[in-house]
């Protein structure tokens, strides 16, 4: 028979967890894939001594594999995506011209404002990192930018727009794990969404003033970047068919990953037409990423160049996928056994006003993101757990299903061992340690939320009566 956990048990395999990360990714660099496999082994333990059995927990598992399967699926095709549009000269094309657009004394503030409003757009933070935020990532090594500032600026306007866009899958589930409306949801978040965007915008200008980065002692660098990629590539305006498919179909709310799917063939055609590629060269390039070989010598090639034209392919998600199934496993037990239960009803405890519960939503949303590193399960289970206390405090349901995103959604890609995390790091070519201060929109907005649960601004009730 099933016995309930103690709060010693249900706490333990986080604690466990945090310092084989702590210590084993954090100091000594070792891969958290077997940091997380051991944690769930230890959680497991846990679980059988307390009768569950394995059949339990590999149901569990499946579970959150299920559940997974669509995001994991896009993915995937985003690595094919930004293989593909590397291939047709599109991703070039926007580092050609962006370059010459962009001051390096503001590329910081225009990466965020750029990645928002095409997160915005489409609906996808993964989506706008993947495409126009390797670009900028491009743009900013070229002019001798904060390479960590920018791709924080650049992960923080894409979950910006992912935050208010209609079309995001985590904003959809937001409102319907917490029972509120979609659009009263969407413009309940501006409460804590605006003033983070304004923050981190204020912070990005003023970095960006004083750095000390000179367009002068770049030049040659331009140069050389700006007749390498004319020399190389050949540019067209046909090539703004491949993304102006993928913001159509965001538009018209149609399945991301057939868009995707129909934007990366498209990009093969126009790689055909206009850069010359061969069919068998298109398909490697599919599973293994684009590489300068394609187009030039490799040995002769400058290293800068060699290092921002090799980009994408299905395999380079491998990884990503990789501790997603591991962080998958590890949260799979932790349900099966009831500890994340144990966890939210102890949090639970300290609930006296609205302030308080707003607290334990964020520390419950932070918790799920560090542990499991969902952002679907950050929604998910503290919208659940916390719904009837909402109720008792005369809440409106827009207060939780904003709270949810606030400390879960826009957390996952500041864990470094979340699939979020990983795929930002991994496409960025910035670790998210080096990243984490400066997406200021990752932790800034779950801070205004508290704020406000303690002051009553922002907060909406059920009708004029207040909760104490």
């Amino acid at each position: 028979m099933n016995k309930e956990l103690s709060r010693f048990e249900a706490f333990l395999p986080i604690i466990f967890m945090m310092l084989l990360l702590g210590i084993g990714y954090g100091i000594f660099s070792l891969n958290p894939e077997p940091l997380l496999i051991l944690a769930a082994l230890f959680t497991g333990l846990i679980g059988i001594k307390n009768g569950y059995t394995w059949s339990d927990m590999e149901s569990a598992i499946q579970d959150k594999f299920r559940m997974a399967l669509p995001a994991i699926l896009i993915l995937v095709s985003i690595g094919l995506l930004i293989a593909l549009w590397m291939a047709a000269g599109i991703i070039p094309m926007f580092i050609y011209y962006g370059i010459q657009l962009i001051s390096p004394k503001f590329i910081i503030a225009i990466s965020f404002i750029i990645a928002a409003l095409i997160s915005t757009v489409t609906g996808t933070s993964w989506g706008s990192v993947g495409t126009v935020g390797v670009a900028l990532m491009a743009i900013a090594s070229t002019l001798d930018a904060n390479l960590a500032a920018t791709a924080g600026s650049i992960i923080a306007g894409a979950y910006f727009g992912d935050k208010l866009s209609p079309l995001s899958d985590t904003t959809n589930l937001a409102p319907i794990a917490a029972g509120s409306n979609l659009y009263e949801h969407i413009k309940h978040m501006f409460w804590t969404t605006i003033p983070a965007a304004i923050l981190s915008l204020i912070v990005y200008l003023i970095v960006g003033m004083n750095a000390k980065s000179n367009v002068y002692v770049s030049n040659e660098k331009i140069d050389v970047m700006l007749t390498y990629l004319s020399e190389h590539f050949s540019f067209n305006i046909l090539l703004l068919i491949p993304p102006l498919l993928i913001l159509f179909g965001a538009l018209k709310k149609l399945p991301t990953l057939p868009i995707i799917i129909m934007s990366s063939i498209t990009a093969a055609i126009l790689a055909i037409i206009f850069q010359g590629a061969a069919v068998q060269d298109l398909f490697t390039i599919a599973v293994s990423g684009f590489e300068i070989s394609y187009i030039d010598n490799v040995d002769t090639a400058p290293a800068d160049i060699v290092r921002l034209l090799t980009q994408g392919g299905l395999a380079s998600m491998t990884g990503v996928l990789l501790i997603a199934f591991c962080a998958f496993s590890f949260a799979g037990i932790m349900t099966a056994i009831g500890a994340l239960d144990v966890i939210i009803e102890t949090l639970l405890l300290i609930v006296k006003r609205v302030g308080d519960l707003i607290l334990a939503t964020v520390l419950s949303g932070i918790i799920m993101a560090i542990v499991t590193g969902s952002s679907y399960l950050s929604i998910i289970i503290p919208a659940e757990m916390y719904r009837k206390s909402y109720q008792k405090f005369n809440l409106k349901m827009k207060n939780l299903s904003r709270t949810t995103e606030d400390a879960g959604t826009v957390v996952v890609p500041i864990i470094p061992w979340s699939s979020a995390g990983v795929f930002m790091a991994t496409t960025l070519g910035v670790s998210t340690i080096e990243y984490l201060p400066w997406a200021i929109v990752c932790y800034s907005g779950f801070i205004f939320a508290i704020i406000y649960g303690y002051t009553g601004i922002g907060i909406a009730y059920e009708d004029e009566k207040t909760a104490d």
